[in-house]
């Protein structure tokens, strides 16, 4: 994995990470205003809705990076190494593609909804920022699945952590 791509997919999920922790913050001050004064924060899920969906596209490239996401192995636990990365590789190729169409489709997604107009109810906020802001991790995490596709999986977690 090039250092360059590993950095820019942590980069990315620190932001992920930062959008989590404001909208927690904002979740706890919505709840503690309704019980102690009645007045939550207006449109307070419409924006845990936009933030949790940019926290979760921001943080698949690492999760990729790191081979963190879900395999199922019980019917390769008896395979041997050359089949593992034959899988890896394959497994890898499919999330690429995959990610790469949603990457895509969020994008023309969010030129539709723009041209649509539409926007949230409670804060009239446009709904195409959503879609736009969740293409570059989806797009990210392709590239980085593409690379190790193709590089052997690249770098263990092992080696990421140092």
């Amino acid at each position: 994995m090039s250092a360059a791509l590993s950095r820019l997919a942590r980069w990315f999920a620190v932001l992920g990470g930062l959008c989590a922790g404001a909208v927690a913050l904002m979740v706890v001050v919505s709840i503690a205003g309704r019980a102690l004064w009645s007045r939550p924060i207006q449109g307070d899920i419409e924006l845990t809705q936009f933030g949790i969906a940019l926290c979760i596209s921001l943080c698949l490239p690492w999760a990729q990076v790191q081979r963190a996401n879900i395999i199922v192995d019980f019917f390769t636990q008896k395979a041997g190494p050359a089949v593992l990365r034959g899988l890896d590789g394959l497994g890898a190729v499919l999330l690429a593609l995959m990610v790469a169409l949603l990457a895509w489709r969020t994008a023309v997604g969010a030129q539709a909804v723009r041209e649509a107009h539409e926007a949230t109810m409670i804060l009239d906020l446009p709904m195409w920022w959503a879609y736009a802001l969740l293409a570059p991790g989806l797009a990210l995490t392709a590239v980085v699945a593409l690379v190790q596709a193709f590089t052997g999986m690249g770098a263990t977690p092992e080696e990421h952590a140092a």
